[in-house]
């Protein structure tokens, strides 16, 4: 057969121009806002839209930006979707700070190399990026507050405050979600290397110039002077020195925490950084007047033991968590424990019960018996305090245990019957089991939860 090359000469051109134009039409495909092919130069971070990337685009964003905070994500979690119009709503206002955060999502139910990658066991789960160093975000999900959190991240390590109303803007500014210190009559640099270590715990100042109305204000009558402040529980301790780091270090350290924590999910993930032992007073309902009183009681003890930790929890605010101390509604309320945060946890001879008479007295009894070592050692019954913080997230996984086990008993039972083969739900099934037991009204949505 004779082919003439003239006909394919001539059809060259027409091939090209097919190619070339399926090409643009792929193009044209591909999402305006930020595609997966597109450069990242291209985009402006004050536009402050949600990056969608993929597998191949989320190294080069994480290189690209200072600050990125990533949605490691799967669309079919109830979590996810309720997360996604909060940080819709953050993005801008983050974009146009002094130094922008970028916010971006990827889906790594579909891109499972990137789930692999970052260490991504539940959805969502959210990761801050500072100049490419990762950190696990785990700060409040709303809107407002995120703004509020993530701002603390891009502020210099130590702001440097010239005057009242510079330090009524710094406090403003820093918000209630972590502990301040300001520095009065301090050079920054002593603080500075603090500063670095504890960047995600705490806020850092220093005050050159002030008033004496300042001094009022903050409860303080000499410089140099650090004063710890807790704006969640309207605290302030004041610090004279002296200002040689170790020093300076216990103080911070010892005020992270509010003079007497109350014990929830929150509270928790912050004792696991703190290896005081914690002198745990358990209560009926933490809310009634009584124990009001006795929490007031407890900080007057805190202030004067500052080498271990003061904690309270209700029975009727956190009940799976105070059995595990032997303590529920029927027992003889308040109690004082001093727990070591794992599996232990210790008694006080004659010093248990905490009476309504002369409360102060009964508690100095008992921090007397500990340090004398009048005590009865014991186990708690439930998990330890980091089995605690895990246990938060696990109500999901168990659901699709229990599904997987029922799944599992219905085959074994069609290949053992004769009747038609057994037919197993779809995926679609399943994900709209899974949205609709996530929807708010079945499940109250808690910072840091996830799904599997």
């Amino acid at each position: 057969m004779i082919i003439s090359c003239r006909g394919i000469g001539r059809s060259i051109p027409s091939l090209r121009a097919v190619i070339l134009l399926s090409i643009l039409l792929q193009i044209s495909e591909l999402p305006s806002s930020f595609s997966a092919s597109s450069s990242l130069d291209s985009f402006s971070v004050t536009d402050g839209k949600v990056l969608e990337l993929d597998e191949s685009n989320l190294d080069t964003a994480i290189a690209s930006f200072d600050y990125i905070l990533v949605d490691f994500y799967a669309p079919w979690c109830g979590h996810c979707k309720r997360l996604s119009p909060e940080l819709d709503a953050a993005a801008p206002v983050l974009a146009g700070l002094k130094q922008p955060v970028v916010i971006a999502k990827v889906d790594t139910d579909k891109y499972k190399r990137v789930a692999v990658k970052h260490d991504i066991d539940g959805y969502p789960t959210l990761k801050l990026f500072m100049h490419g160093v990762p950190m696990e975000y785990h700060g409040p999900r709303k809107a407002d507050l995120l703004v509020r959190f993530l701002k603390k991240f891009v502020a210099p390590d130590v702001s440097v405050l010239d005057s009242d109303a510079a330090i009524g803007e710094f406090v403003e500014t820093a918000g209630s979600s972590f502990p301040l210190f300001i520095g009065f009559g301090l050079d920054e640099s002593v603080l500075l290397n603090l500063a670095r270590k504890y960047k995600k715990k705490a806020w850092f100042s220093v005050a050159k110039d002030f008033s004496e109305d300042v001094m009022v204000s903050y409860d303080f009558d000499k410089v140099p002077a650090l004063v710890a402040i807790q704006p969640s529980y309207n605290e302030r301790n004041i610090f004279y020195g002296p200002f040689e780091e170790k020093f300076l270090e216990d103080f911070v350290k010892q005020n992270f925490l509010p003079l007497s924590v109350p014990i929830n999910s929150d509270t928790l993930k912050l004792l696991r950084d703190d290896d005081r032992k914690i002198v745990l007073t358990i209560v009926e309902d933490e809310t009634d007047d009584a124990s009001r009183k006795l929490v007031k009681l407890l900080k007057a003890a805190a202030s004067a033991n500052r080498d271990i930790v003061f904690g309270y929890v209700g029975v009727k605010q956190f009940e799976e968590f105070t059995d595990s101390f032997g303590s529920t509604k029927k027992t003889e309320l308040p109690k004082m424990v001093v727990w070591d945060g794992n599996e232990e946890y210790f008694t006080v001879i004659d010093s248990e019960v905490i009476h309504e008479e002369d409360q102060g007295s009964q508690i100095t009894k008992f921090l007397e018996g500990y340090r004398e070592g009048r005590t009865v050692q014991k186990r708690i019954s439930g998990p330890s305090l980091m089995g605690y913080i895990k246990s938060l997230n696990m109500g999901v996984k168990i659901a699709y245990i229990m599904v997987f086990l029922v799944i599992i008993v219905m085959i074994v039972m069609g290949f053992c019957m004769d009747d038609e083969p057994l037919r197993v739900g779809t995926r679609d099934q399943a994900d709209q089991g899974t949205s609709s037991a996530s929807e708010p009204e079945r499940r109250e949505y808690k910072s840091g939860d996830k799904e599997d």
